[in-house]
């Protein structure tokens, strides 16, 4: 040999590979059990850099928010024990909404395997702490020497990025992470493949037939459109069928909100005007999507969709790159299996080859949704109350996006916050809603946006979050300024988990909810002042509780170098707390609430909130 083989630990196996992956950044919590790695990361600090958030799932979150804004999977560390564990809610996001994120854990020696060491979990199974997130990930590896590292790591990043997207996690135990390894390094490129699987040529003249021979075309589209950038084609295939496009939650940036076949959103967390279209489509092409119980009305025939036996019944075309999903949730005419913008490609050409474009400016089906939008933004001109205060939260999302730039990257998680982003927030440019879905995580905001100002540096990030979810991971306002990044959040405060009371008031049929409301020991409302707490971690902030003080405030936090806070004290009062849902969601009571619930709901159809 002409140049004699570099000898490196399992360690620096690992590093020289997330290198080789273009990875830019790590982050993790050192610890006994990731020593090993730790050193590795210490010698290539140069060319990868060790960012800490204070838990362990907020690296995955961080992780997260910065592949849903650039495309490029990070990767976590962990020390073993607790620190591996502390990962596993930031996992189940990333599962359920099939995104990416590598988690090296550290683990007990192979030699010492079953003996109790320090945060060993070894009583039903020696070193058992890999099974807690098994279920968590779409594929783990248990290493037992390092001669594995090198095929697994390329086998690792294969799993995340091929097929259906997702999180993968690999079990380091401390001498595998300290032992030399045989073997060369894996060219990346060498070693996967980049082409997209697209539909049979069949099932595409079927669903052409179809979708062209509709009266009332409609486009559903799901995350998938968003992991395969399929946003043109979507775009152009709604314009050549004059169909209107409605986003669940995971693809609200997929479709301009402006254009002008914009339909918003159906199900539980729906508009009036997402409801009428999807449940009186007589074709739907869904495309990337789960069909999951709030975009569905859980399941419930006719309100937000009309598939299956009956009158009137649509027909359902659905593509996905994941078999599993096609027919799981509702039968299916046309199932389409691979990539959404491969088989959208196929679809168009065929559209172009064989069909006229519908001028669907003169359709009487636009001239419905037309008249639907124009209503529905009657409906949040009158619901909104600017003068009320505090604010609305509604009033809030109105002044957010009047202030914000086009392009600016909007984070937000679980609860009223969210909700109503879906109902009334318009997005205009791919890669600019991130949201936790799915799995609804808490906590999820903050850290997620500091990720997502790491991917996108040079445009304006800003995080929606309700208080309870702020207190879950707080903590991370300490990583923002350790990198000195200026992630605005917004801290809409009603001292409790507010979304819930809303639920309980309209489940349970009473005013009240039970156990969500932040009190102290004399039962009055209590909050923290996170202005004051932000400023404790050298965050620029303020509060405020006014509309006209909002944008000014926005204004001042956009010009901070670091990190700013805006508290915004958010309405308390039933009418004014959430927006109304239109859709149905299956939320069981105890029978002997039901006439409770009912004489609830009819008192509320009289009020002017209905």
């Amino acid at each position: 040999m002409s140049k004699e083989k570099k000898q490196l630990t399992g360690s620096e196996v690992i590093v020289e590979y997330l290198v080789k992956e273009g990875v830019p950044y790590v982050f993790g919590i050192p610890g006994h059990g990731c020593l090993g790695l730790t050193d590795a990361l210490r010698k290539y600090k140069d060319k990868i850099r060790v960012i800490q958030p204070k838990q362990e799932m907020s690296g995955v979150h961080m992780a997260v928010g910065y592949y849903r804004v650039t495309g490029q999977p990070l990767a976590v560390f962990t020390s073993i024990g607790p620190g591996a564990i502390n990962t596993a809610i930031g996992l189940a996001d990333a599962y359920v909404d099939s995104m990416p994120v590598l988690v090296l854990t550290g683990d007990t020696h192979v030699h010492m395997r079953g003996v109790g060491v320090l945060q060993e979990i070894e009583r039903d199974k020696d070193s058992s702490m890999p099974r807690v997130l098994e279920p968590l990930v779409k594929r783990s590896f248990e290493l037992a020497s390092s001669n594995q590292i090198p095929k697994v790591m390329q086998r690792a990043f294969n799993s995340m990025m091929s097929g259906r997207r997702g999180p993968v996690h690999i079990d380091l135990p401390m001498d595998v992470q300290c032992d030399f390894v045989d073997g060369y390094i894996p060219e990346p490129e060498k070693r996967r493949t980049i082409s997209r699987p697209g539909g049979d040529v069949v099932h595409l003249n079927l669903a052409a037939e179809l979708f062209m021979s509709a009266k009332r075309p409609l486009i559903w589209i799901g995350g998938g459109v968003v992991t395969s950038g399929a946003f043109e084609e979507i775009k152009e295939l709604a314009e050549f069928a004059g169909a209107p496009v409605l986003t669940s939650m995971m693809a609200k940036d997929a479709f301009p909100n402006d254009h002008p076949l914009y339909g918003w959103a159906t199900g539980s967390k729906g508009t009036k005007i997402g409801l009428k279209l999807s449940s009186s489509a007589d074709v739907v092409l869904a495309v990337g999507t789960r069909f999951a119980d709030e975009s569905t009305c859980s399941y419930r025939k006719g309100v937000a969709w009309n598939f299956g036996p009956g009158e009137d019944e649509s027909i359902l075309i659905h593509i996905d790159i994941d078999p599993n999903e096609i027919g799981k949730n509702f039968p299916t005419d046309v199932g389409i299996i691979g990539d959404a913008k491969a088989v959208l490609s196929d679809l168009l050409a065929l559209l172009k080859e064989n069909y006229e474009p519908i001028n669907y400016l003169e359709t009487e089906y636009f001239q419905e949704l037309h008249q639907l939008k124009e209503e529905w933004a009657e409906f949040l001109k009158d619901w909104r109350i600017p003068q009320l205060e505090p604010v609305m939260i509604s009033v809030v999302l109105k002044e957010v996006r009047e202030f914000l730039d086009r392009e600016a990257i909007v984070v937000t998680s679980s609860g009223n916050v969210q909700a109503q982003m879906i109902q009334e927030f318009e997005f205009y440019e791919p890669y600019t809603s991130i949201t936790a879905g799915g799995f609804s995580t808490m906590g999820y905001t903050l850290p997620a946006t500091i990720g997502a100002k790491l991917g996108k540096p040079e445009k304006q990030v800003i995080g929606l979050v309700g208080d309870g979810d702020f207190m879950m991971t707080m903590q991370e306002l300490h990583t923002a300024k350790q990198l000195n990044l200026n992630v605005v959040i917004v801290v809409l405060n009603n001292a409790g988990w507010i979304a819930i009371t809303d639920l309980q008031r309209a489940a349970y049929g009473k005013d009240k909810g039970f156990a969500t409301e932040f009190t102290d020991h004399e039962g009055k409302s209590y909050s923290p002042h996170f202005a004051d707490i932000a400023k404790g971690f050298g965050c620029w902030s303020t509060k405020i509780s006014k509309a006209k003080e909002i944008k000014p405030a926005l204004q001042m936090a956009f010009k901070q170098e670091g990190p700013a806070v805006v508290e915004i004290m958010v309405n308390r009062d039933p009418k004014y707390t959430g927006s109304p849902a239109w859709g149905w969601w299956d939320v069981p009571i105890p029978a002997y609430m039901t006439k409770k619930r009912e004489k609830y709901l009819e008192q509320k159809k009289s009020e002017d909130i209905s």
